[in-house]
């Protein structure tokens, strides 16, 4: 077999490369960066497929099949987080084959092509243009041996997704904390659903637990069985099926009301809101005592997380960071830490977003049907940009959800603005919104005050990679309210969580955590992967006090 460099040399030309493709390591990083230069990437072509072609040349034996592998990384949590940002750049026809793997004690993520070496190696070098410009790393060639692809728990699959709802139910209570936070209804290609445990580890394993699981469902009639993980979308899970049950919940477990001072609007009546401490010896003066000495100490333990990932590097000195703690059982501020002045606002612009949506519904000015169903889901749940705008285009655009914003929850939305449709790469940088705003509308949310509140509850609720609850220790049978935001300058999420406790009530409050960074991040994969375990730490921080201070689960 032979090739003609010219042509590789030609097409290569129009391409943006400017990483080195190097024999694979076991490395918890990405594919490292080299300088981008024409000569580096007729290089890398040659370097990439002489192999290849050396390979393809004994026709003596069967032909191996190549996949595109992207990252290995030693911790799936990171693998995760990273493999959903791989979804939003190469599209769906790539990302419903994207497959996790295991090597060893690493994990990695691939395309799951099953093609020809030459094949491969050239959709590699495609997704390497689309992830340089991204700064997300490399894209090479593997040959499809010497890793295997991870499994789950199935208990069953089919059609009808209120039957296995039934069933996600008895399987939660039945099986417990081996298996509650994990448990999914997923919608495969062909439109059925599939309930299963997420364990996302080696067949032998999984079929292990899948073994005896089905020995304690037995009694139940419900069998278990493997699946591979086949990235289908989720649509059912941990939360979804807690805030089903929250609207059958008794009124002692709402929270009472928050204290609450008057903030005039120029346009309306008087309205109240939640103060959120920023200076906190007006907010003292307004509110009386703010804070408690539990929350004093657990703002202390806050800032010494984050200066000792100063030091270590995973928080650097072009980083800003706001952290907002709200307990909504005493109705009190108790972290506030630089909340005041806004910051972009990513994709936790959102729910602002449908709030507009919803309150042009509440004015019969737009119809909540079955499409706008659809696209208010993938918004909030896969912060779908495409979706995004098609929401704000109904409303009318961003000048126009900012006036609905400003005019009837201006009380709650002080330091917000709207001004831009999420561009095609989604580097939204101009849309701005402070912690405090984010704290006021849970607080409306919790406390059902806001249109339509029901149904963008449940859109918060839908599963997702959220970084206050998933892969944190916070336990099972936490409701999740959450809304996150990524871009290459800003990392954030802002919940609502409601843990039980062994009086069987439920204590939630108010995280808000972000870290805003100046400059854009060299290697944004990986900037966006630590943190968001940066958050998740502070979340589990939080939690603890939480614990200690309700008796929580």
């Amino acid at each position: 077999m032979s090739i003609n460099l010219n042509l590789i040399y030609g097409h290569m030309r129009t391409l943006t490369y400017n990483h080195t493709l190097r024999p694979i390591k076991k490395t918890a990083r990405p594919f490292p960066f080299a300088k981008k230069t024409t000569a580096t990437l007729l290089l890398c072509t040659i370097f990439t497929l002489l192999p290849i072609l050396s390979n393809a040349k004994k026709t003596s034996r069967p032909q191996s099949r190549y996949d595109v592998l992207y990252i290995w990384d030693k911790d799936l949590n990171n693998l995760l987080d990273y493999k959903e940002e791989l979804e939003h750049l190469l599209g769906t026809g790539v990302s419903k084959k994207l497959r996790l793997i295991e090597r060893g004690n690493l994990f990695g993520i691939i395309y799951d092509r099953d093609g020809t070496a030459i094949s491969s190696a050239k959709v590699a070098i495609h997704h390497n243009a689309i992830l340089n410009k991204a700064g997300m790393g490399d894209a090479r060639a593997i040959k499809d041996e010497g890793y295997h692809e991870l499994y789950n728990v199935c208990y069953g699959h089919g059609p009808n997704l209120a039957a296995l709802k039934v069933q996600y139910q008895t399987i939660y209570h039945y099986l417990g904390t081996e298996v509650g936070k994990n448990l999914y209804i997923e919608q495969s290609d062909d439109g059925n659903y599939t309930l299963i445990y997420r364990r996302q580890a080696d067949r032998q394993s999984t079929l292990t637990a899948a073994r005896r699981h089905g020995k304690l469902l037995k009694k139940k009639g419900i069998s278990a069985s493997i699946t591979r993980e086949e990235n289908n979308e989720v649509v059912f899970g941990e939360s979804s099926y807690l805030d089903d049950e929250e609207k059958d919940a008794p009124a002692a477990t709402a929270a009472p009301k928050i204290k609450v001072a008057k903030i005039s609007k120029p346009d309306s009546s008087p309205k109240s809101s939640l103060i959120i401490a920023g200076d906190k010896k007006k907010a003292i003066k307004q509110t009386a005592k703010m804070t408690t000495p539990h929350s004093n100490k657990l703002e202390k333990r806050l800032e010494h997380y984050i200066k000792g990932l100063r030091h270590q590097g995973k928080v650097a000195k072009d980083e800003k960071t706001g952290w907002l703690v709200i307990d909504l059982t005493k109705g009190k501020t108790i972290v506030d830490i630089n909340v005041d002045s806004p910051y972009q606002a990513a994709s936790m612009i959102k729910p602002f977003i449908a709030l507009a949506f919803f309150h042009r519904v509440k004015e019969g000015k737009l119809v909540y049907g079955p499409k706008s169903h659809k696209k208010l889901a993938a918004m909030i749940q896969r912060s779908n940009n495409a979706a995004t705008n098609w929401v704000l285009k109904q409303i009318g655009g961003p000048r126009a959800a900012q006036k609905i914003l400003n005019k009837h929850y201006g009380h709650l939305l002080q330091e917000t603005s709207i001004v831009e449709y999420i561009p095609h790469n989604g580097r939204t940088y101009r849309n701005k919104a402070s912690a405090k705003d984010y704290g006021r509308f849970l607080v409306a949310l919790w406390q059902k005050k806001l249109p339509h509140g029901k149904e963008l509850r449940r859109l918060m609720a839908l599963p997702g990679r959220d970084r206050l609850y998933y892969g944190t220790p916070i336990p099972e049978g936490t409701l999740v309210y959450n809304k996150t935001g990524t871009t290459a300058k800003l990392c954030g999420d802002m919940g609502i969580l409601a843990p039980k406790a062994k009086n069987g009530h439920r204590y939630p409050y108010i995280v808000v955590g972000i870290i805003e960074k100046q400059h854009k991040a060299h290697n944004y994969g990986r900037w966006k992967m630590v943190r968001s375990n940066v958050i998740r730490g502070a979340s589990s921080l939080i939690y603890e006090q939480m614990k200690e201070n309700y008796n929580l689960l």
